[in-house]
């Protein structure tokens, strides 16, 4: 069983005037409803990855249920391989009944770190997965950040995502979008549809896309 080694008892995150993407498939949690109540501004998407975007930076929250369920089909690996490497997080949220051994989760919790590089939270409940996305909506950027500007409009970010792969540059990002217009289409594509566009990494991104680990 997972445990939070942090505490947030009486701390009031601030307010901070930001919009939060949400994925519609989020309306059954409590995490918009808290954003909302805490004064952001909720704008539902159909994301094509990850179920909250704060300032270009990609959440996928799984409850611990659901990650044992998706680690056990392999969902979650497809999943941590699309998400933007060093603009993403993984949120686990609450406790539960463990299905896996606790080598299965811990060899899972140091691949997502060491290999995938996408960092991880552990949350008690929606409500302090709410606070971490709050906190994150107000969070200014370092003075001594290397990292280039994180994207602010809709078709940036879907720049800033194909540019997560190996090979893919703004212009080849700038030229799938143009021809394909969504991330959707240039997922389905077929591999003789990106080969004019992508070349000897056509292969390679196919297997990073549709294969599970």
């Amino acid at each position: 069983m997972f445990h939070n080694p942090f505490s947030t008892k009486k701390e009031s995150p601030s307010k901070p005037q930001e919009t939060i993407q949400v994925d519609n498939r989020e309306k059954n949690s409590l995490v918009p409803s808290q954003l909302i109540e805490q004064g952001l501004k909720v704008d539902w998407h159909q994301l094509l990855i990850g179920d909250y975007i704060v300032k270009g930076i990609v959440i996928e929250r799984k409850t611990f249920a659901d990650l044992q369920s998706s680690i056990i089909n392999k969902r979650i690996f497809s999943q941590l391989t699309n998400l933007p490497k060093e603009q993403s997080l993984l949120i686990i949220e609450g406790t539960g009944e463990n299905i896996l051994t606790t080598e299965a989760l811990q060899g899972f919790l140091l691949a997502c770190a060491l290999d995938f590089k996408i960092p991880y939270i552990l949350t008690q409940n929606e409500r302090e997965t709410a606070q971490y996305l709050i906190r994150l909506a107000s969070r200014k950027p370092s003075s001594l950040s290397l990292q280039p500007p994180k994207p602010q409009s809709f078709p940036e970010q879907q720049a800033f995502i194909l540019q997560s792969f190996p090979g893919i540059g703004p212009k080849t990002a700038e030229k799938l979008l143009a021809h394909f217009h969504t991330l959707e289409k240039i997922f389905q594509a077929s591999e003789q549809d990106l080969l004019p566009f992508l070349g000897k990494k056509t292969s390679l991104i196919l297997k990073l896309l549709h294969n599970a680990v």
